[in-house]
């Protein structure tokens, strides 16, 4: 009798904890502006991370003031940052497969989120970016408080109008 107790008590926590991490990422309300894919251990649409704008500023957001090849002067980008997505979708490979809205992509090794302030930034200056500026999203490097990052090579890892990531 108290052997069944304990495996039932036990089975019921593995339920437990499994129905809680199956949870653990909950479905979007608005309108999905970003679909993580690929070696991930959390989703939320059938094998696959989807995320509306409330998702992602709901992960830990960082600034970032820099100026880019691509804008004008130094701007201060907002957006979560790399890791945070990296650990909301239980992210496990080495390179991330960034696409943009016009099938452009380009591969980031998972390090440079996991070592640096990467972000996927929203606004700059305090104002959403549109597709129009860069946005949805927009891969934003700290080129201005790191010289070595202001290379070609991050350059080219720096997407923007983020559609989709592929974690491999």
């Amino acid at each position: 009798m108290k052997i069944s107790y304990k495996v039932s008590t036990a089975f019921s926590a593995l339920l437990l904890l499994a129905s809680f991490t199956a949870s653990a990422l909950e479905a979007p309300q608005g309108n999905v502006i970003l679909t993580v894919a690929g070696k991930i251990s959390q989703s939320n649409v059938d094998g696959e991370a989807h995320f509306d704008r409330q998702m992602l500023e709901a992960l830990e957001q960082h600034a970032i003031t820099t100026a880019t090849p691509w804008t004008e002067g130094v701007s201060t980008f907002e957006g979560p940052l790399g890791r945070a997505l990296l650990d909301a979708v239980g992210a496990q490979g080495t390179t991330l497969k960034v696409i943009a809205i016009n099938d452009y992509s380009a591969e980031v090794p998972v390090s440079d989120l996991q070592q640096l302030p990467v972000i996927l930034a929203m606004k700059a200056d305090g104002v959403n970016l549109r597709v129009r500026d860069k946005g949805p999203l927009f891969v934003v490097y700290p080129f201005d408080d790191d010289s070595s990052l202001a290379t070609e090579v991050y350059y080219g890892r720096s997407v923007w109008q983020i559609k989709r990531i592929e974690v491999e």
